[in-house]
């Protein structure tokens, strides 16, 4: 394979491409952030049960089989309601990074609330004997204050934004974060998030069809020296039948020889040592032109 000259990167260490393979263990705290009736629907509970309950063994046991590592997302919700779960994701070598507490969306939360919501993931993760490294908001729903409260806390990177596909370092007032950016591309709840009430998705695709769109993503990035960040959640990626998806998917970026699959952690810390890395202001987000609209409303 040819690479483009724009794919050359010291954080990449000779790989074409880097691959971090990540998991979001949400169990009943999404649903419960639409509104906290759905604790009397056992219906609901039960389908997102079904992530920690056995979606996160599975995964496990075919991460072990292909010897890869993998971070894990993981609300304090699901700290306090399935320690054990979360305990076996440490003890099997994985990362396991901070995704709030509650499950809402940052962005709707008042500055009190939301730096509550963090302290209080912080602590659910602590009592597991867990220090997170990383960050993940809800629904890829920041705050404009997220990223400056993270590197306030000591966070070493985030995996939110999604304005390119290679890792860059986010200057704050408060400090420096990697930012692993993620999409929807990559994103399961795209092929597989259906639920009537509360209404999460309306999809059921065939998992054939989400390893082709992400295989030939990955394909496409081992060019260009991209991050492929997938992020998959055991309730929905945990079944059978996607499980194998994910281990053909892996066994294929392995093939290829020259795809680095790494924690997002490791992927933070090569970005954060690389001299070359584009850095940006945490505002540039928000450009003129967002600016003139904003006024001219």
């Amino acid at each position: 394979m040819k690479r483009t000259a724009e794919a050359s990167s010291s954080w990449l260490r000779g790989a074409a491409a880097a691959m971090v393979l990540t998991f979001d263990v949400d169990a009943e705290s999404c649903v419960l952030a639409e509104g906290k009736h759905y604790a009397q629907h056992p219906g609901v509970l039960s389908h997102q049960a079904y992530g920690p309950r056995v979606g996160v063994p599975r995964i496990l046991r075919m991460l072990a089989d292909l010897d890869v590592r993998a971070t894990f997302f993981v609300p304090g919700a699901t700290a306090d309601t399935w320690p054990d779960v979360v305990t076996s994701i440490v003890e099997a070598g994985h990362e396991v990074a901070h995704h709030s507490y509650s499950h809402r969306r940052l962005v709707d939360l008042a500055p009190d609330e939301e730096i509550a919501d963090l302290e209080r993931g912080l602590e659910a993760l602590g009592r597991l004997g867990i220090k997170p490294a990383g960050h993940r908001s809800p629904l890829s729903s920041p705050s404009e204050r997220t990223a400056s409260l993270l590197a306030g806390y000591g966070f070493q990177y985030e995996s939110t934004l999604m304005d390119d596909d290679r890792p860059y370092l986010l200057e704050t007032d408060r400090g420096v974060l990697a930012e692993l950016p993620p999409h929807w591309t990559l994103d399961d709840f795209a092929q597989y998030a259906y639920l009537p009430d509360p209404s999460i998705g309306q999809v059921v695709e065939s998992p054939r069809k989400a390893l082709e769109v992400w295989a030939s993503e990955l394909d496409a990035m081992r060019r260009y020296g991209c991050l492929f960040v997938l992020c998959c959640h055991p309730f929905l990626s945990g079944r059978p039948s996607r499980v194998e998806a994910l281990r053909e998917l892996i066994s294929r970026a392995l093939g290829h020889g020259d795809v680095a699959v790494l924690t997002a952690a490791e992927v933070a810390a090569r970005v954060t040592a690389d001299p070359l890395i584009d850095i940006r202001p945490h505002n540039s987000r928000r450009t003129a032109a967002t600016n003139q609209l904003t006024e001219a409303s």
